[in-house]
């Protein structure tokens, strides 16, 4: 069974073929339109069409220039006037004022920052004697210029002191020539210009 369209352009194609049976098949018993009142509203429907299609070409052109106006408004006022009044005026705010601005701000020189605490310290690839650590960045504090990692070990129920066992310029440390058959502990403490952040966590392992 057929169904109505729902494009227009199948809609349109639609009516053209009704009005083009009617015509042809005048013998259809009272329709309740005549083709020629049909083709009224068929014309009636494309001429709208096409204006709508001219006005949506219309507005898009409309919004393109007036995009391209601003632009050229906003480039003309740094240029000519807020750039240009900044350096002849050299700071006088009550002269700026007047033209609705104010002097930039002064550079605030930045103060260097410890770097933030590394995280999510884990063991990767064990083997004999030897490791790979890997971590992730902190998520605040300045950024890492390297990283140490260090080591302790329980032996007889004692923990030993940390003690530094390579450094990285990365998130990741491969180690060899570790103790075999302890528990070790690895931790990560990032290093910048300002210090050393707090250590990460904790990762065991026992090669």
């Amino acid at each position: 069974m057929a169904t109505f369209p729902v494009r227009e352009a199948d809609i349109m194609a639609l009516a053209q073929s009704i009005i083009a049976g009617m015509t042809e098949n005048p013998d259809y018993p009272s329709p309740p339109l005549s083709p020629t009142e049909l083709r009224a509203r068929l014309d009636a429907f494309s001429g709208s069409s096409d204006a709508q299609a001219s006005a949506q070409s219309a507005a898009q052109q409309a919004t393109e220039t007036k995009r391209t106006d601003l632009e050229e408004l906003i480039a003309g006022m740094k240029a000519a006037m807020l750039h240009y009044a900044e350096d002849a005026v050299r700071g006088n705010d009550a002269k700026l004022a007047a033209l609705g601005w104010s002097g930039r701000a002064p550079r605030t020189p930045h103060v260097p920052q410890l770097p933030g605490q590394p995280r999510n310290v884990r063991a990767q690839q064990q083997g004999e004697g030897s490791m790979t650590l890997a971590w992730d960045e902190a998520e605040n504090g300045d950024a890492a210029a390297c990283y140490k990692a260090e080591r302790r070990s329980l032996n007889n129920g004692v923990w030993s002191a940390w003690q530094i066992v390579g450094t990285a310029v990365s998130t990741s440390i491969a180690l060899s020539g570790q103790p075999r058959g302890n528990t070790l502990e690895y931790r990560i403490i990032a290093i910048n210009n300002a210090g050393e952040s707090l250590p990460s966590n904790t990762a065991t392992a026992v090669l």
